[in-house]
């Protein structure tokens, strides 16, 4: 049976979620961040030498990286579901869309979080340069959902699954009012209305409101 390393409030959940709606089994490990570091366990070093979530050992094989777990679980267990084929009218827009959440989405958010541990005066050039590329990777997603109800077009896909975890859990780490963005906010309650992801919440994070506003 399919394996999920989770750890708690992390990208992961990713899989989790994933395996939900795809109705495949697996067994769930759960890891717990350090109180004071806030990082992962040295259990995980254990599994692999990054130590970090998500992981996934099937049929002898571990796997990390989000993006590659989730292609090889639609591809080895979901029968090609949630990805859209190259013939499909949105298969560029899935493409674009499910490698923007780590090549631009999740990355901002993380830059942001770091440089604002430095405690850089407001005006400082570096920490400016990253708010303003975080609010046009924002807005470029508010014009986006503006266009369709969901990231590739109008069929939810894993475009989606790779997307949320910035627009939700992450920002636990790097706060951000959503306000501005009611597109955004509109995906966001289409997302939680959906069984699969309310389970995986809940079984992943029970200690967890999902931030969907």
């Amino acid at each position: 049976m399919l394996t999920i390393h989770h750890l708690g409030h992390s990208q992961s959940e990713r899989i989790i979620w994933l395996c939900e709606e795809l109705g495949i089994p697996y067994k769930l490990s759960l890891y717990e961040r350090d109180p004071v570091t806030i990082l992962s366990p040295p259990a995980l070093k254990a599994l692999h030498p990054l130590g970090a979530a998500p992981l996934i050992q099937d049929d002898g094989l571990t796997l990390g990286e989000s993006a590659a777990i989730v292609d090889y679980i639609i591809a080895k267990h979901g029968n090609g579901r949630l990805r859209l084929q190259q013939d499909h009218p949105d298969f560029a827009s899935y493409l674009y869309w499910f490698h923007f959440a780590n090549g631009n989405l999740q990355p901002v958010f993380g830059r942001l979080m770091i440089i604002g541990r430095v405690g850089l005066a407001l005006d400082n050039p570096s920490l400016m340069g990253v708010r303003g590329r975080l609010e046009r990777v924002m807005a470029l997603v508010e014009a986006r959902l503006h266009e369709a109800d969901y990231l590739a077009g109008n069929e939810f896909t894993a475009a989606d699954i790779m997307s949320v975890f910035s627009l939700t859990t992450m920002r636990l780490f790097q706060p951000l009012d959503l306000q501005p963005y009611p597109n955004i906010l509109a995906y966001l309650q289409r997302i939680g209305a959906r069984p699969a992801y309310r389970q995986a919440m809940a079984k992943g994070d029970p200690d967890l409101t999902p931030l969907l506003t």
